[in-house]
């Protein structure tokens, strides 16, 4: 008999998804980009951009420990939302001149890359909603 604490299926091990090891990667270089942000948009856009960055593995951890396939895929659609956020912040910082063309074009194909990446490992789940 199961302890009624016990987990009734096996936690993703989320250091060895690929996709979390590239998010993770993301967060640095986007760390690394936004410090050239102004001043005066350090409460604004810059900090919007970080979290929305640091948003995307920590949903995949969170989702990875999870009880349920339902559950991790539940973070997994959080996560991808985060990334589609990002990817517009990115666009945005473009417009206002915080980052140029060459920068924006290195980070966003690694945000599309997580985005489909996380898509395809959905798609191996059978949950029902």
């Amino acid at each position: 008999m199961r302890h009624k604490y016990q987990v009734s299926r096996q936690m993703h091990n989320y250091k060895e998804l690929i996709f979390w090891q590239k998010a993770r990667i993301l967060v640095k270089e986007v760390y690394e980009l936004t410090k050239s942000f102004p001043e005066s948009e350090k409460y604004g856009i810059t900090s919007q951009v970080q979290r929305s960055a640091i948003s995307i593995p920590a949903n995949i951890a969170e989702g990875a420990g999870r009880s349920s396939d339902k559950d991790f895929i539940r973070f997994l659609n959080i996560a991808t939302g985060s990334a589609f956020e990002l990817e517009t912040e990115k666009i945005l910082c473009l417009d206002l001149n915080f980052i140029d063309e060459q920068n924006c074009n290195i980070i966003l194909p690694k945000i599309q890359e997580i985005q489909k990446m996380i898509y395809s490992f959905k798609n191996h789940f059978k949950v029902k909603d």
